[in-house]
């Protein structure tokens, strides 16, 4: 497909919109997030509730409540906030990020030289974190284009600023992936999304899904250094950002039980700061006994997952 020219006026408004204050898409997030809650205006917000719902069946209606309002807040910011990023110089982004919680590990890491997996929740704002990455180490990172032209050009020009080497999401963009690691390169992988076929079936939350095994297919193979890193947004108009080691037994086994290490991890974050991750992802239908689970009746749905939640635990 012929990439759209950048006088494009689509384009244009985009590169706008990109150039305005962070704390300004805030504001408008803030205010879009008040009406999705006020009146269900969208099918993601309920695709958020449902997915809150599945994961903490423990919660009250109560504190389901206030938590569904404060993920779809978060989510909606953090939209906003990728366009600022995006539209932003690696200078501004670096300067956003106001802290790094084991910094030193990142650091230690790359002088082995061995490469870095760098796994990446649907969590926070993680857009921020690349320019800052890219500063210290080459970048090789599965890309699949944004449906709409004028946005792809929009973040692959923001990708070819940060120097990062973007590869297709098939076989020879794993195997660049591999090489890059082989040679003391990094990747960033997002672990938490559904194949688009085959995957291990792994516990999620008390489900079995499939999951992709890339990301410990790459840590094990290349025997490359392997950390969970996210970002949570601040109230001086940044971000903090973390960075934390991966069950060393993920350097053990096979694919799929470093698939589970992986989903352990990314969990346990969750549990941790669960307003802060991107529920409007239908996750929960990797299940062959759920795959309708977002096209039904709520309460059928809920019913359907304690029933695969039973059997799982058989």
């Amino acid at each position: 497909m012929t990439q759209p020219q950048a006088t494009s006026s689509n384009y244009k408004l985009i590169k706008l919109f990109s150039k305005q204050p962070i704390q300004l898409g805030r504001f408008f997030a803030r205010i879009l997030a008040g009406l999705f809650n006020r009146f269900q205006l969208s099918k993601i917000s309920k695709i958020i509730r449902l997915n809150i719902k599945i994961a903490f069946p423990e919660l009250s209606d109560h504190e389901l409540q206030i938590l569904s309002k404060e993920a779809i807040r978060n989510e909606l910011t953090s939209y906003f906030e990728f366009l600022s990023i995006w539209g932003s110089s690696n200078q501004k982004n670096i300067q956003r990020i106001h802290s790094i919680t084991g910094e030193q590990y990142f650091h230690d890491a790359l002088a082995e030289k061995k490469g870095l997996v760098l796994v990446i929740p649907h969590f926070g704002t993680w857009e921020v974190m690349n320019s800052w990455l890219s500063h210290y180490t080459q970048m090789t990172i599965l890309y699949k284009p944004v449906k709409n032209p004028d946005a792809d050009q929009f973040v692959r020009d923001a990708r070819s600023r940060e120097q990062a080497n973007l590869v297709p999401t098939d076989e020879s963009g794993v195997r660049q992936i591999f090489k890059a690691l082989k040679q003391g390169g990094t990747t960033a992988i997002l672990p938490d999304h559904t194949p688009d076929q085959g995957g291990d079936m792994i516990d999620y939350f008390g489900i079995p899904l499939a999951s992709s095994s890339l990301s410990a297919k790459l840590i094990q193979k290349t025997k490359a250094k392997a950390f969970l890193i996210y970002t949570m947004r601040n109230d001086q108009d940044g971000f903090d950002m973390f960075v934390e080691p991966i069950n060393p037994h993920i350097y053990e086994g096979n694919a799929e039980q470093g698939t589970l290490i992986i989903h352990q991890a990314l969990e346990q974050l969750i549990r941790r700061y669960p307003s802060h991750y991107h529920w409007s992802y239908k996750r929960f239908s990797a299940n062959k006994s759920l795959k309708k689970i977002y096209d039904i009746d709520e309460q059928e749905a809920l019913a359907r997952i304690a029933e695969v939640r039973l059997q799982n635990q058989k």
